[in-house]
């Protein structure tokens, strides 16, 4: 029998080895809590998984209107991309477009999210820029509202900044969360992340599934329609949404976050794996999904592509020579509230 809780194991042979506690909320539109684990009100740093919301005000106040974006560049800015071709070649029409210089962008660089691309890199076969980084979309998005709005492009990343409040007050009234509750803290782009409970991310992520709202169905339409933009090839986000496509946005946050919108069900959810284990946070939300489809949505659960997805749910270890030694794998169980 399972035990209560959802986690994902770390094997080795026939021991685990490890174990990487998941936290989880799912809600509806209403705030109904409707499956946890662990702590639902754990307050954690939304990270990347905060994306969409970063982008609304973009659509919201004209922006991406006056600068002419396609729901391909809109997707971009929503991403955390693996700094594929396409992604690069997105931020360059979308700066361009802005009439901004690449220097601009204030998210400096890091390695690429892509290993295929990370392994070119090391290779010394491409020379980085700021446009390289994952969250080079999102910062693009910032500049172009600053433009839009008429206020200073220097320090839009920064808390105080007008950019900065306007995402702030959009967070607010998405996840309910009012702003001096809200934490506030240095991303590893630089600009500003958000520290709240995994229930308000779940809401915020619940009401954008259900929003009629043209600018919340224009972010969320973009990220389905495109979400090789979204992350990229072999990645969990991506590969979600292209085999359930129309039914689900998923979106990865560092340091374990995944959230996750069902505009057919109006559900949001967001986990954080406690530990920080970013290789378990695919596996916790794929599990999490087969669970909650199965429970709340059994119709849901025979359309649920589980064996599109199979690399992803259950995930080899290999040591160096690449031999299998053990798999990350999905355990315990969500606690559901059928009242």
């Amino acid at each position: 029998m399972d035990a209560p809780e959802l986690r994902v194991e770390a094997t080795r042979g026939e021991l685990v080895e490890s174990v990487h506690p998941v936290a989880a909320a799912v809600v509806d539109a209403g705030g109904r809590l409707l499956a946890a684990s662990r702590d639902a009100d754990l307050v954690t740093w939304w990270r990347s998984a905060a994306k969409p919301f970063q982008a609304l005000p973009v659509v919201e106040d004209g922006a991406a209107d006056r600068f002419g974006f396609s729901d391909e560049e809109l997707a971009l800015v929503s991403a955390s991309h693996s700094s594929e071709p396409r992604h690069l070649e997105l931020i360059g029409r979308i700066l361009e477009k802005v009439g901004i210089a690449e220097e601009a962008l204030a998210c400096g660089i890091h390695t690429p999210l892509s290993a295929a691309v990370a392994a070119a890199v090391a290779r010394g076969a491409v020379v980085m820029t700021p446009r390289w980084s994952n969250c080079s979309g999102k910062h693009a998005g910032m500049l172009a509202l600053a433009k839009h709005r008429g206020w200073p492009l220097a320090g839009y990343q920064s808390a105080g900044h007008p950019v900065q409040d306007r995402i702030l007050a959009t967070v607010a009234e998405w996840t309910g969360a009012p702003c001096p509750e809200i934490r506030l803290a240095v991303d590893g782009c630089t600009a500003v992340c958000f520290g709240l409970s995994l229930r308000r991310m779940a809401l915020g992520y619940a009401r954008l599934a259900a929003s009629e709202a043209p600018p919340a169905r224009r972010v969320l339409g973009a990220m389905m329609a495109h979400p090789a933009v979204v992350a990229g090839a072999g990645r969990v986000c991506t590969d979600l949404m292209l085999a359930w496509p129309g039914r689900v946005v998923a979106k990865i946050g560092a340091d374990g976050i995944h959230c996750a919108a069902l505009p057919h069900t109006g559900w949001g959810i967001a986990l954080k794996v406690e530990d920080g284990d970013m290789r378990a946070s695919g596996v916790a939300l794929l599990e999490l999904l087969r669970q909650l489809l199965a429970r709340l949505a059994s119709g849901e659960a025979a359309d649920f592509p589980s064996a599109a997805l199979t690399a992803h749910a259950r995930q080899p270890i290999r040591n160096t020579r690449g031999a299998v030694t053990g798999e990350l794998r999905p355990a315990g169980a969500l606690r559901f509230f059928d009242g």
